[in-house]
């Protein structure tokens, strides 16, 4: 075992658990073992929520510009560390080290963001009648959840971390258990940045933690990240207990691509799109809809799919069971009918034998129905369906029930603007294949890709985090009385 035993982190300590229920966790690279997890019980969840409480009101009495002084550390912590965590997050998640770098570089654009929260929730005064002031402040919550999935094991808890915690409120978060190495640095180097003990907390665990997140009665509010099965338990559970929730689901993009796309801008985009972190994103191009004749980017497609390399610039997927979950999908669609154009079964790569990987996979003449079609495959798999009109692919991208992302590449700025104004999803990309918006600019998406108000980062991200109170002052007794009175 490369790595000791993860322990629970709980009022700037690392704890053990209060139970004896371990899970191994494994390199999808290789397929080593790297650590113990601990299956943490309520008593434990209990534990944190009560440090987090204590440290909240000293935390939120103080003035945000000096709350946001532990996030300027932070990021030049993230900024010396980016090696070290970049190798931790390709051990445990598979992804490679450049993919794994970028993903620890939007820690720091996100940790950079939070930074400068004073600028941005300034409230608002105006004088509503002659020496009668209203104003407008924003209120951290108390004690709020995070529950982050496997995929992005530094990305994701960054998109809540900074914002909550810069905004007043005291966190705990739940890392899955196939990667929980990656939360237990950056707890690290957030003390070492200066935060106070009980500001931040992680516990770990399965799904017995995150029912205790969602009935906790004094976790005011509850972020989830992960598949749209789940996130729908989370929403209605941590709402029915009264508490704000904001729960990020699962995805099925469609990339539109027009005859008059450029070729090799196209071509390396969807083939990138869909590999990326091999396939294990929510922004992933899984579906592509030709418009038209679009052979000759196709054929282009399944040349720059071919020089993705499992091992080399393809990362693993997480597990042997998501590998043999998708390897099914593929091989269902081309019983089905399906042509297989690259084919990604079966793949072994020397010297990591033992690794979870599955290769670039272009499925052609798919059909709407086929499962390849409508369900998210969370792998480096792109299933090609094929209309000769704007609006059958709409219909195709409209009819699926999430909502996260859509994109079309095309030279035609109407027919894009046409697509933009029809498409039925929460984030848009023209000739970008995966449309994630950088900070300020909020991440989220639609229908059941998202369930909650509001966005989990940028400046959507505020309302969710912060309540408004709003109050109103006369000091002039000359004023009279009035009905405002």
């Amino acid at each position: 075992m490369k790595y000791s035993p993860v322990k629970n982190y709980i009022n700037g300590q690392f704890v053990e658990a209060t139970t004896d229920k371990k899970l191994q966790v494994i390199s999808p690279v290789d397929g080593d073992l790297l650590s113990t997890v601990p299956l943490s019980s309520a008593k434990d969840l209990d534990a944190a929520v009560k440090a987090a409480k204590a440290a909240f009101p000293k935390w939120s009495r103080m003035p945000i510009k000096e709350r946001v002084q532990v996030f300027f550390r932070y990021k030049y912590l993230l900024e010396k560390n980016l090696k070290e965590l970049a190798e931790l997050c390709s051990e445990e998640n598979g992804k490679t080290y450049g993919e794994s770098v970028a993903e620890i570089e939007k820690c720091i654009e996100l940790t950079e963001f939070a930074a400068s929260l004073p600028q941005l929730v300034t409230g608002e005064v105006l004088e509503v009648s002659r020496g009668v002031e209203c104003r407008t402040e924003h209120v951290p919550l108390g004690v709020v959840a995070s529950i982050v999935p496997f995929n992005f094991p530094a990305m994701v808890p960054n998109w809540t971390i900074p914002n909550a915690i810069a905004l007043g409120n005291c966190m705990i978060i739940k890392p899955s258990e196939k990667v929980p190495l990656c939360c237990g640095r950056l707890a690290e180097l957030l003390k070492e940045a200066g935060l106070p003990d009980g500001v931040f907390n992680i516990v770990h665990g399965d799904s017995e933690i995150v029912n205790a997140i969602c009935d906790h009665p004094q976790i005011e509010a509850v972020s989830f990240v992960g598949s749209t099965k789940v996130a729908k338990i989370v929403y209605q559970r941590a709402t029915s207990n009264y508490k704000r929730a904001l729960a990020l689901g699962g995805a099925k993009n469609h990339l539109m691509v027009l005859p008059d796309a450029k070729e090799d801008m196209t071509a390396q985009n969807v083939a990138a799109s869909m590999s990326g972190c091999a396939g294990q994103r929510c922004m992933a191009a899984s579906a592509m809809v030709g418009v038209g004749n679009v052979d000759h980017i196709i054929a282009k497609i399944c040349d720059e799919a071919r020089k993705i390399v499992p091992g080399k610039n393809l990362g693993a997927v997480i597990s042997k069971e998501s590998k043999e979950r998708i390897e099914r999908y593929i091989s269902e669609a081309e019983k089905d009918g399906a042509k297989i154009l690259v084919d990604g079964r079966g793949v072994k790569v020397e010297g990591k034998e033992n690794g979870t990987y599955v290769g670039p996979t272009v499925i052609d003449y798919v059909k709407p129905e086929m499962s390849v079609a409508k369900e998210e495959i969370f792998g480096p798999v792109i299933s090609i369906m094929r209309t000769n009109t704007v609006d059958e692919a709409l219909a195709i991208e409209n009819a699926n029930p999430y909502g996260n992302a859509a994109s079309v590449f095309t030279q035609n700025g109407g027919l894009a603007r046409y697509i933009i104004d029809h498409a039925n999803a929460g984030m848009i990309g023209v000739n970008v294949g995966v449309p994630v918006p950088r900070e300020p600019f909020s991440f989220g998406g639609w229908n059941e890709s998202k369930f909650g108000v509001g966005d989990i980062t940028g400046k959507s991200s505020i309302e969710f985090w912060t309540k408004l109170k709003k109050s109103t002052t006369k000091w002039n007794p000359e004023a009279g009385v009035n009905w405002m009175s």
